[in-house]
């Protein structure tokens, strides 16, 4: 499978300046294969060292971390040479040894002819709880489950990913309804890359379920594993609550849907952890749209899976319903949708989407989110609803440079308003760049 992330991992090497990267996202999004192909591609040698499963590697850190004495060490538990600019160093599971994390500081500041990348399912939990981080010492890579693009790619429709890039709507038009097919079996399998190398080897949408089934099992786990013990019981209902509140008309989070009488303050070390596992996403209300978004933020928000096969096997979707457009999936196909949405707009246009809603609930938009310095206001429809009325609410009162809709309707552009197929939101930010 051909990821993204390859890319910036190459502009990571090449940069001036480079610093140690730390690869974060959700357990089983492809981290550990990302570092170990890279380093087969663009290096010399690979050094792999992974904290959960060697102990001893540790104990060469809890000592001095003078930068001779690690890279000998290094070598001596390798068994290779470290030859700076050839090898790519690998720190897999870091967070299992935080004196590890600790000594990349040491590698940007004395030695930064190493190339060195790191990553660790828990590591953003592990960096609430104390452990020593190296601050402004590290460069960062996001990593999320495949994107519809990159589904397309690891299904063999590199053709129609390369008719989006170039934006060709009258052929992409011309093809919508494969387009469509292949948009609802990925609302079925979803990005992450097991479930896609299974549904690829087995052609088999049981056996797709079957492995997703077992990634949201070992989350499970993790819980009880991982986390506080006097937190796992919220965590489990925040996470187990996520299909019945996005199922609701209004996706707004209610934490009292959790249990009666339950409050913000206690549960919000449970959406922590689980944000600092990657597992969820919050998209955050804004109170008024406007730059800088964070500033206008309120308390109200949406909670979002890392990927949506994922929702649909945790809300026991069967392959009919969603493949085939059955009658009684109709109510959830909104949720699936602006999951997908919230989905891609991280992993495919590296953006971080908010929504609004007007003042006693009388319109809301989905999805906001700011390109240069322009804010865009983008509304989710699962099917072929033309309707944009709270669209149009947010238009009037703000007059953005132009309002997005995003659904299963052909492209077209009106005076103020932007119809983009759900199947080709990877164009979202070339559109709004013609605007600029």
């Amino acid at each position: 499978m051909k990821r993204q992330a390859i890319e910036k991992l190459y502009e990571w090497k090449n940069s001036a300046g480079r610093k140690p990267l730390i690869i974060r996202g959700a357990r089983q999004v492809g981290k550990t294969w990302l570092m170990k192909e890279f380093g087969r591609l663009a290096f010399k040698n690979i050094v792999y060292i992974n904290f959960d499963s060697n102990s001893d590697i540790a104990q060469l850190f809890a000592g001095n971390l003078d930068i001779p004495r690690l890279i000998s060490g290094l070598e001596i538990f390798s068994r290779n040479k470290i030859v700076p600019q050839e090898t790519l160093l690998i720190f897999d599971e870091v967070q299992e040894a935080p004196r590890a994390l600790t000594s990349l500081k040491y590698f940007c500041e004395e030695a930064s002819e190493y190339a060195i990348v790191a990553a660790g399912s828990l590591l953003g939990v592990a960096m609430h709880q104390g452990t020593s981080f190296p601050v402004g010492k590290v460069n960062f890579l996001d990593l999320y489950p495949m994107s519809f693009t990159e589904f397309l790619n690891a299904t063999g429709n590199e053709q129609l990913t390369e008719l989006l890039q170039k934006g060709d709507w009258q052929l992409i038009t011309g093809l919508k309804d494969r387009f469509i097919d292949l948009l609802r079996l990925y609302y079925y399998i979803g990005g992450m890359p097991e479930a896609v190398q299974c549904y690829l080897d087995e052609k088999d949408v049981f056996k797709v379920r079957e492995v997703q089934k077992r990634i949201l099992d070992a989350y499970e786990q993790d819980f009880s594993k991982h986390a506080p013990a006097n937190v796992v019981a919220r965590i489990r209902m925040v996470w187990q609550s996520i299909p019945s509140q996005l199922a609701r008309e209004n996706r707004n989070f209610i934490y009292g849907s959790l249990r009666k009488g339950a409050r913000a303050k206690d549960f919000e070390l449970a959406i922590q952890w689980l944000k600092d596992c990657g597992l969820i996403d919050q998209v955050i209300r804004l109170a008024k749209p406007a730059i800088p978004l964070p500033a206008y933020a309120d308390n109200g928000f949406k909670m979002f899976l890392l990927d949506v096969g994922l929702l649909g096997a945790m809300s026991g979707l069967d392959a009919q319903s969603l493949l085939k457009g059955n009658e009684l999936f109709s109510e959830f196909k909104g949720a699936l949708t602006e999951q997908y949405v919230a989905q891609q707009l991280r992993s495919e246009s590296g953006l971080t989407p908010f929504y609004w809603s007007a003042e006693r609930a009388t319109a809301e938009v989905d999805f906001l989110f700011q390109q240069g310095m322009e804010l865009y206001p983008l509304e989710v429809k699962a099917e072929e609803n033309l309707k944009a009325k709270s669209l149009k609410v947010y238009f009037d009162k703000f007059q953005p440079r132009l309002a997005i809709r995003s659904s299963m309707s052909d492209y077209r552009r009106e005076d103020w308003l932007l119809n983009l197929p759900l199947y080709g939101l990877s164009r979202l930010i070339q559109e709004c760049q013609t605007l600029q």
